[in-house]
């Protein structure tokens, strides 16, 4: 089930075995509940899904955007469900780390760059590309990769990473 998609009948709620003796396998993670992106994700990753644009919602009384939207301001509790605007598609580097090793502890042939990037008054933390780790600067200009939209598929990985712009 994709994230956008709706469970309509609780009995159609499933999950995956665990493995034996309830140790995971490494191929299977146990859900035995099921996530939704709800309203205002779901407007979030269409937009991306179809568009290739970032959206957000925007509150004018306290002059607030917020990225990812949101329904409600989490300051005056304004309903914002009409308040989408679409934000752009570049921002900056907030913070960011460096992985140097893989899952399974090896060192990485090379390294992963994964940054707080701030939209708006927003954060989305997504990977840099196309730069080295010594090149990367808190408040660096950054901009969205999409991939081709016939591989989106309504998720935050189909930004396939941050570019310096």
């Amino acid at each position: 089930m994709a994230i956008l998609e709706r469970i309509t009948k609780n009995v159609n709620n499933k999950y995956w075995d665990s493995g034996e003796n309830n140790f995971p396998k490494t191929d299977r993670f146990p859900v035995k509940n099921r996530y939704t992106a709800g309203m205002a994700g779901q407007k979030f990753l269409e937009g991306i899904k179809e568009e290739a644009k970032i959206y957000g919602t925007r509150c004018e009384k306290c002059n607030v955007t917020f990225v990812p939207g949101k329904l409600y301001c989490e300051r005056c509790f304004e309903r914002l469900s009409d308040s989408w605007v679409e934000v752009g598609n570049s921002g900056t580097v907030h913070t960011f780390t460096v992985a140097w090793v893989e899952k399974d502890g090896s060192a990485k042939k090379k390294p992963s760059i994964i940054a707080a990037i701030k939209i708006a008054d927003g954060f989305i933390l997504h990977r840099l590309e196309n730069c080295a780790p010594e090149e990367v600067k808190i408040g660096m200009e950054v901009k969205a990769k999409f991939k081709p939209k016939n591989q989106r598929k309504g998720h935050l990985m189909d930004i396939s990473g941050f570019h310096p712009a």
